[in-house]
């Protein structure tokens, strides 16, 4: 009977692919098994060779392709995928699929913003090529990279590694940036990897010569995000390994002993006492671990008493699917034995101590998930929230070095206050998306005033610093939980603010900080040039945030730092009677925090805030200090104070 010809053109009776029976090409001497399909579907790898009439599909076409059809795919991106965000390996958001709806109903809210966003992805008329060399280079030479020696390289100092590390982490958020504009946001693409790679081709890396010991210019309690950022500065050379070993000379032989380990918690390596680590050896799970590579060379360190680096991995709290790293100290193998693990194979075991007089690390956050716990009373509290619940989060007062009863008096109040109202800024019309601001989208406003791009990562996070951040705002149709409002959810980690040895009262996060997180903004009450003379002759400037100052970093640092800020006018802020946690904030020459003008749209009256964002990773206890910047010349001798921040690079005095 003659068959109909088949119009190809058009899907008809669409099947799942489950229920399609593939047939593979007999090999000789077999029989071909029979199949209810009409058509024998056959399977090929997606790499080729391909039958007769098969053509191969993006990603996985050759040269020999049609260019046409080339071209057209590296145009245009892939959708989105719909669902909410989640979590890569970088921490940062990104899309996954829907589960668990029930049968017959719609798509929710926030999945349709998702659809719009996918949509959104492939209507975009952008050219999405990128020369990565050139932005590399640009970044690059932002931080002055001649400063950057050979002699660096190989033996590094505190400069250095802070200089790799904000080099990197700028990189990995540009990466992570032009990957969403890709619309690539449903695949981990890994950016601190690429960033990785393409810092260590290019020798943008220090400590590179392998030592035992100490890491010159790297601190206990440092905190890592990345395996790479490890590699990067000389703690730990290898990506995925947990032991890390080099070869030294015995005599006429030369051994291998170990210099460093990461604990990331794939056996039960943790204990209740802080300085004793009980280190499960690398191999198998499904068969008894050898001694052999690393394993054999925690056995010479054992035998020989040298010292390793630990460094321990943690769940991250903000997404538990990965880990921070937090580097320990040095510690001395005191035991090793084997033991059988939980599969049943046999274990080697480790027993690590901790050398005495080292600095805290790991024992401070054991500390405070004790306090969070209620296992462990915290000792000087004065009082537990002295915002009055004010702040979502609380804040408490610490004092466990004098009998100060607490600071001054002041109204706690979360924002600025402004004696008049202000006209609305030029511009301040907001934007017409009614779901959130999606990146690359061309018809959203506040994107235009950033430039194009959107200025935070999915988690929240500042990719780079601006001189004017324009964040959407009361006149905006985008909801609440829109990225581009990242300074307006309060407060996100718990503060405190503490009486130091030598500067009087200051603040410190009882939680881990990521480098770009927004922390708080300055409040207090905004006053013009004549009042604030009137203060500073009444010597109440400790409390005075003046935007008219300069801002001359003393260490090495990316363009974006360097650039002044754009305010529309000179702010002037009075947190004397008025003020929040903000104030209680130190000077430092080499600070970990940065503020920033941020402009909410609002056609109604002036918008414009002080917020305050991370310069790199803080760890917890660590206190927060921005720099207070420099005065006018004829004003220079009037407010000069000593200055106590013990930075390498202090300047001896702030204002």
């Amino acid at each position: 009977m003659e068959q109909t010809p088949i119009d190809k053109t058009t899907i008809l009776d669409v099947k799942p692919i489950r229920s399609l029976a593939p047939i593979f090409p007999s090999a000789p001497n077999f029989s071909q098994f029979p199949t209810p399909q009409g058509a024998p579907f056959v399977c090929a790898p997606p790499t080729g060779p391909f039958p007769s009439g098969v053509t191969p599909f993006y990603p996985f076409f050759d040269g020999s392709a049609d260019s046409a059809h080339q071209n057209a795919s590296y145009r245009t991106p892939i959708p989105n995928p719909v669902g909410r965000p989640r979590k890569t390996p970088n921490g940062d958001a990104a899309g996954s699929s829907k589960r668990g709806r029930k049968k017959g109903t719609g798509p929710t809210k926030a999945e349709k913003r998702k659809m719009k966003k996918a949509n959104a992805s492939v209507d975009r008329d952008t050219d999405f090529v990128v020369d990565t060399d050139a932005m590399v280079s640009d970044i690059l030479g932002s931080f002055s990279l001649m400063e950057f020696s050979e002699d660096r390289r190989a033996e590094g100092d505190r400069e250095s590694i802070g200089y790799v590390r904000l080099v990197f982490d700028l990189l990995r958020r540009k990466l992570m940036q032009i990957e969403e504009l890709k619309g690539d946001i449903g695949i981990a693409k890994r950016p601190d990897l690429k960033a990785g790679n393409v810092l260590m081709k290019k020798g943008i890396r220090t400590n590179a010569r392998k030592r035992i010991g100490a890491v010159p210019g790297l601190e206990i309690g440092e905190v890592f995000v990345f395996r790479m950022e490890l590699c990067l500065v000389g703690l730990h050379a290898p990506s995925m390994a947990g032991i890390d070993y080099m070869s030294i000379n015995k005599g006429q032989d030369e051994v291998r002993v170990a210099v460093s380990i990461v604990s990331s918690g794939g056996y039960d390596d943790n204990l209740e006492d802080p300085n004793i680590l009980i280190y499960s050896g690398q191999g198998d799970e499904m068969s008894d671990q050898k001694l052999e590579r690393g394993n054999l060379a925690l056995e010479k360190s054992l035998h020989r008493g040298n010292e390793i680096r630990v460094i321990r991995g943690i769940k991250d709290v903000t997404n538990p699917t990965t880990k921070i790293y937090i580097y320990d100290g040095l510690y001395k193998i005191q035991e090793s034995w084997i033991e059988k693990g939980k599969s049943g194979f046999g274990v080697f075991k480790y027993k690590m101590i901790r050398s005495p007089g080292q600095p805290e690390g790991w024992a401070i956050w054991k500390t405070i998930q004790q306090w969070k716990d209620g296992t462990t009373a915290r000792s000087g509290v004065i009082l537990q929230d002295f915002t009055s619940g004010t702040e979502k989060i609380h804040v408490s007062i610490v004092n466990d070095v004098d009998n100060e009863k607490g600071p001054a008096h002041f109204t706690y109040v979360p924002s600025l206050k402004y004696s008049r109202p202000l006209r609305p800024l030029e511009g301040s019309v907001g934007c017409f998306c009614h779901d959130e601001c999606t990146p690359g989208d061309p018809n959203c406003s506040c994107l235009k005033k950033n430039g194009g791009d959107m200025v935070y990562a999915a988690n929240g996070n500042l990719i780079a610093p601006k001189g004017l951040i324009h964040e959407c705002g009361p006149s905006c149709q985008c909801p609440a939980e829109c990225r581009n409002r990242a300074s307006q959810g309060g407060l996100t980690v718990r503060l405190e603010v503490f009486r130091t040895k030598n500067k009087g009262w200051g603040l410190r996060s009882l939680d881990f900080i990521r480098s770009g997180a927004f922390i708080f903004e300055y409040a207090g009450e905004v006053v013009n040039e004549s009042e604030a003379a009137q203060l500073w002759g009444e010597n109440e400037e400790d409390y005075i945030f003046d935007t008219t100052r300069s801002y001359q970093p003393t260490e090495v640092m990316p363009a974006g730092f360097k650039e002044t800020p754009k305010l529309p006018f000179p702010m002037i802020v009075n947190a004397t009677n008025v003020g929040n946690v903000a104030r209680f904030m130190n000077h430092s020459c080499s600070p970990n925090v940065f503020w920033q003008p941020v402009s909410r749209q609002n056609d109604k009256e002036c918008d414009l805030h002080i917020a305050f964002y991370a310069i790199r990773h803080i760890p917890p206890m660590k206190e927060l200090t921005f720099n207070y910047g420099i005065v006018s010349p004829e004003k220079s001798n009037q407010r000069r104070k000593r200055c106590m921040c013990g930075s390498p690079r202090c300047r001896g005095f702030f204002y």
